[in-house]
């Protein structure tokens, strides 16, 4: 083994064994992650920011809420970790329920700033706080490029002029959505906007609509405005596929390289059994 190859042999040990730290929410893009670093034998530890202690199976998991930071951060110390992740859907505190350490004390007030903002906000201000304390955030793909797409239509149905049309208004009004709140998606059918995404996720916006036959929508799914790429991804899958099929929409719309897409083979097959298009811009 000449040397060069034995120092990308060392170098790729080495990052094959460190640890990472795992800030996890719910929805199926977390368990992604956990299945590649456990094929990939990466070294890992969870903390489980769900309401349910859903990943409680898992003997590297650790339930902490938020307001206990400073055991989340002795946690991340003792692992030796430097570097972590946000993914998943972290649900916004109640903070009159959180049981706070001296850190959590010290932190809380710029949480309950960030989250009259909204939950990105709290994202942003919990990637500062780690990023005070030498704690570096990556991006929720990292392990996993292959969930995102980049530019192109992925289904043999294209859009139409009106769908253009379409697409481009969603677009527009998406870029003037206040820059914290939990708008990632919205709705459009025949040149107006019929159903914008609250809190309570995109299944439900979707299920909010009525079919209409003559006049098939669009879903269109951003990142939030400013969003920190980092953490929050807007996601995906064969599950949305199904719904919009239910109401009538006939295209989805996502943002190249910045939407997890779960169950890419499968959605892509169900999009072109149903004459959805799958748009990438």
């Amino acid at each position: 083994m000449n040397l060069l190859l034995k120092i990308k042999k060392g170098l790729f040990v080495r990052h094959f064994h460190k640890m990472i730290g795992l800030f996890l929410g719910k929805t199926d893009f977390p368990k992604k992650i956990l299945n590649r670093l456990k094929k990939r034998k990466i070294k890992y530890f969870i903390i489980d920011l769900t309401k349910k202690n859903i990943f409680k199976k898992d003997k590297n998991s650790h339930f902490i809420n938020i307001g206990r930071f400073g055991q989340i951060l002795n946690l991340i110390n003792e692992k030796k970790c430097k570097k972590v992740i946000f993914a998943g859907k972290i649900d916004k505190p109640k903070i009159s329920k959180l049981r706070l350490d001296v850190k959590g004390i010290y932190y809380i007030p710029r949480i309950i700033r960030a989250a009259k903002l909204g939950d990105a906000a709290i994202l942003k201000e919990l990637i500062k706080i780690l990023g005070e304390n030498k704690i570096r955030v990556i991006k929720s793909n990292f392990y996993n490029p292959e969930l995102t797409l980049s530019k192109g239509n992925y289904t043999k149905t294209k859009p139409s002029k009106l769908s253009l049309l379409d697409i481009h208004i969603g677009i527009d009004a998406l870029k003037k959505v206040n820059a914290y709140n939990h708008v990632q998606g919205l709705i459009v059918r025949n040149k107006k906007i019929i159903s914008r995404e609250t809190e309570k996720g995109t299944k439900k916006m979707i299920q909010s609509i009525k079919k209409d036959k003559n006049n098939p929508g669009i879903l269109i799914k951003f990142p939030k405005k400013k969003q920190d790429l980092r953490a929050d991804l807007p996601t995906i899958g064969l599950d949305t596929l199904k719904d919009c099929k239910k109401v009538g929409i006939n295209g989805i719309v996502l943002k190249s390289k910045q939407n997890i897409f779960l169950d890419k083979k499968e959605s892509i097959k169900f999009a072109n059994s149903n004459k959805i298009f799958i748009n990438i811009i």
